[in-house]
């Protein structure tokens, strides 16, 4: 095989007159043998593209949407050195030998790329000539870097790193990192990539491409980066408000009387809910794989299951998969354009026997996602099967999608955009984007709401909130949970979740007497401090096998674990004014839901590798509990990629545990501001670490001085009742703002600017608490309701609360505290 190093110092001096040229967007260049194109998007947001002279590179991205603004550029030529530079940011190209730095508009270096850094190696892609690329960046030695999507590996900052990076269930790789300095790097390439940190230089290297593309943003932190990745790849849309209340799920419910029945119990039992999923096999036997149609006969009357839901006030998720059984209507459909994969993938028998019978082979195939006429086949039948039954959202699984039993030719399949090699990680990004696109395109009454288990670039777009796959139930896999979900957000993607409790938890039924892991204390504690971690994630849903997640299936009111889960429950509901409007500002001011606290406090040193708490929203302060306090952990292993493993190790079983019992956990509370126990109100100072005590029924909390803090009303569901009479919290000890926002919850008219907003502001030094006139209105909503103010006032350790009530009627108030 023929390689081309392309290094560029082998050249020597040439004439700088005919070296490069001005573009609309930057300026072009050739320089030994490569052709090197800078293109301003924006003032901040830098594209590069390289590619060996004499051929021709043209490529439509899949991720990046935007067009190009007109930038005001100034071209200056110093030597060698040709300077690019806009009011945010410089980018010099050394016309000798073709290395870029990018800079602060100011000249302050903030990356390098490494000289002699670009390689192409001609490779043969199934049949077409193209090439392998590389390129490679320079580092600062102590600079920490965030992102690369959901990543199981338990690190924040991913400096050390090599990370294969093709699709798969749990972990889910955007070609993006983001640099404590403020800048961040989009690789935009969709084929098996690998990212490379050493002390030596930091890289990215694709098996395909016909040149390197990738895009620099300049954001000044860790917001302004991720604002920048939205502003190149697509904006934010809102969910619906019931999103954003509990969700229970399980592998799976066998009769639509059972998935009812779940929802009836929680209503008995005064346990708020929101949502129930159906999974897989409603559809009947493997041969009819996602056939979008209840064929089960356990289903037999699919509309009243849904109306049955509805009336409870509940949502209803279903399974829908990115492949087919060969005894569906839509595998004959997609088969007669050729839009069907020959690639192993779940699941592998007809037979629902374990291990699988290869003896007969399901035949279910994946399909071209990547081919627009496909993806009407698939909304059409969706749409027809599903969406007109009134299901509010969809559950997309495998939408990386399942690769078993690989082959190399399997790469060389062919798909609408090129070999499956060329395309392979985008494949969630074609999927999940089919499906939105299509819902939007028939419907703006109904919010697009999709949980799904793989993204790519730009996915955030598409009304998606993804989930980190069929992780184990360990405290192992919790514990890595919380940098998945950062990292994921540090893409500019806001919307995560995971599996609370983990997926494959078989291990916990046995040496218990009823055979229930959810009588397993084991199991029980892991649960709920999951549990209490999901309900500071953009979506809390209990899902998993083996064992039941049902409150109910863990006892009865007033025992310790069956309160300490109602309790996290209803704190979540508590929170969903906070919630929804900090929504609002992920939509309209591209803010983020899961915030590691780097990018709310970069100057503390001791968070910029932090993997054990966050920030939710703007003023709360998460520490899980992410360690057995009352029982022992437990080694869980399981393998994600070949399907269901049945023969996990063997868990313990330990008779009695005292669940009342008090604990303790370190906590480390940032720097630069003071902090207040959400349970205590007991005022911290940052910079220090604590040892905070603990219950089974308490998650440690924090709220950031200056913090406004709505509490919602005690509900059963998200749209019970209207936000009267809300507990209006204040921390005093700094200035803060919060802006409470309200709309019709489910449709689009947000977009059209029907929606209202109220700004809390709190001036510290004056004690003074100023509530905005309304800005805004919507059909439905209150033209007065009662505020219940509430001051958390530093009072030496401890904190007393003041409190006054209002009538608010949409006009300014100004109360002194």
């Amino acid at each position: 095989m023929k390689q081309f190093l392309f290094f560029l110092l082998l050249t020597g001096v040439l004439s700088t007159k005919a070296q490069y040229q001005k573009t609309h967007t930057g300026v072009r260049a050739t320089v030994n043998q490569t052709e090197i194109e800078i293109q301003f998007y924006s003032s901040n947001i830098v594209r590069v593209l390289k590619w060996p002279s004499g051929k021709t590179f043209i490529k439509q991205s899949l991720s990046a949407v935007k067009i190009p603004e007109k930038v005001s550029l100034k071209v200056a030529q110093k030597g060698e050195e040709l300077l690019l530079t806009s009011k945010d940011l410089q980018t010099v190209l050394n016309l000798k030998n073709g290395h870029i730095a990018f800079k602060k508009a100011d000249g302050h270096s903030l990356l390098n790329e490494k000289p002699a850094g670009a390689t192409f190696t001609e490779f043969n892609d199934a049949g077409t000539k193209t090439y392998t690329i590389s390129q490679s960046f320079v580092l600062e030695k102590e600079e920490p870097i965030y992102g690369l999507g959901i990543l199981q590996n338990g690190k924040l900052s991913q400096r050390n790193q090599k990370i294969r990076m093709v699709q798969n269930n749990t972990w889910d790789f955007v070609t993006f990192f983001q640099s404590v300095k403020g800048y961040g790097l989009f690789w935009d390439n969709y084929s098996p990539t690998t990212f490379n940190d050493t002390v030596d230089e930091t890289s990215f290297s694709s098996e395909v491409a016909d040149g390197i593309d990738y895009y620099f943003m300049y954001g000044g932190n860790a917001d302004g980066v991720v604002s920048g990745m939205r502003n190149l790849t697509g904006q934010v849309p809102m969910f619906p408000l019931w999103t954003y209340g509990f969700w229970q799920s399980k592998e799976r419910y066998k009769s639509q009387a059972e998935l009812v029945g779940v929802v009836k119990k929680y209503r008995e039992l005064g346990v708020p809910l929101d949502g129930i999923i159906q999974d897989w096999q409603y559809w009947g036997n493997n041969y009819l794989w996602n056939a979008m149609d209840f064929l089960n006969p356990e289903f037999s009357n699919p509309q009243k299951m849904v109306d049955d839901v509805h009336q409870l006030n509940a949502h209803l998720l279903i399974s829908i998969w990115s492949s087919f059984g060969p005894a569906t209507k839509q595998y004959r459909k997609l088969d007669s354009i050729g839009a069907l994969f020959n690639i192993g993938t779940w699941p592998e028998s007809g037979s629902e026997t374990w291990p699988p019978n290869m003896d007969y082979p399901s035949g279910v195939r994946v399909y071209d996602a990547y081919n627009p006429k496909a993806r009407d086949i698939y909304w059409d039948f969706l749409n027809k099967g599903l969406f007109s039954r009134n299901i509010d959202g969809w559950w997309m699984d495998s939408t990386e999608p399942d690769h078993l039993s690989f082959k190399p030719s399997d790469m060389d399949t062919k798909t609408y955009l090129g070999s499956f090699r060329k395309v392979r990680n985008a494949y969630p990004l074609m999927t999940v984007g089919g499906v939105s696109d299509h819902q939007r395109a028939v419907s703006a009454d109904k919010r697009v709401f999709i949980l799904t288990r793989s993204a790519f670039a730009g996915q955030q777009r598409y009304g998606a909130n993804t989930w980190s796959g069929d992780i184990t139930s360990s405290w192992e896999s919790l514990r890595n949970q919380i940098p998945a979900g950062l990292n994921f957000s540090l893409c500019g993607i806001p919307y995560w979740n995971s599996d609370i409790g983990g997926f494959f938890a078989g291990s916990y039924n046995k040496n218990w007497n009823d055979g229930s892991g959810a009588k397993n204390p084991l199991f029980q504690e892991l649960y709920v401090r999951w549990l209490q971690f999901g309900a500071f994630t953009p979506m809390m849903r209990s899902h998993g096998t083996d064992v039941p997640r049902e409150i109910y299936q863990f006892g009865k009111k007033g025992e310790p674990i069956y309160d300490a889960i109602e309790n996290a429950i209803k704190l979540r509901y508590s929170l969903l004014p906070y919630l929804y409007s900090t929504a609002r500002s992920v939509t309209d001011k591209q803010s983020t839901f899961m915030r590691a606290l780097v990018m709310d406090f970069s100057q503390d040193k001791k968070v910029l590798d932090m993997n054990n708490e966050y920030l939710f929203g703007s003023s709360i302060l998460v520490a899980p509990v992410i360690n057995a306090q009352y029982t022992p952990e437990t080694i869980v292993k399981a393998n994600e990629e070949t399907g269901w493993n049945r023969n996990l190790i063997k868990g313990n079983a330990v008779d009695t545990v005292n669940f009342r019992l008090p604990k303790s956990k370190k906590v480390y509370l940032p720097s630069g501001t003071v902090w207040y126990d959400f349970w205590t109100s007991q005022k911290y100072n940052g910079g220090q670490e604590i040892e905070a005590t603990t219950t089974i029924n308490t998650i440690p909390l924090y709220i950031k001085a200056g913090s406004i803090l709505p509490l919602g009303p005690d509900v059963q569901y998200a749209n019970e009742q209207k936000w009267d009479n809300l507990e209006i919290r204040v921390y005093e000890g700094a200035n803060g703002t919060f802006t409470l926002y309200e709309d019709e919850n489910d449709n689009y008219n947000y977009e059209k600017g029907i929606h209202a907003t109220i700004t809390f502001s709190w001036n510290d030094r004056r004690e003074m608490l100023t509530i905005s006139a309304r800005s805004g209105s919507f059909p439905g909503m209150l033209s007065k309701r009662k505020f219940n103010i509430k001051k958390v006032k530093a009072n030496g350790t401890m904190a007393v609360t003041a409190g006054k009530e209002i009538l608010y009627v949409g006009e300014p108030v100004s109360l002194k505290l």
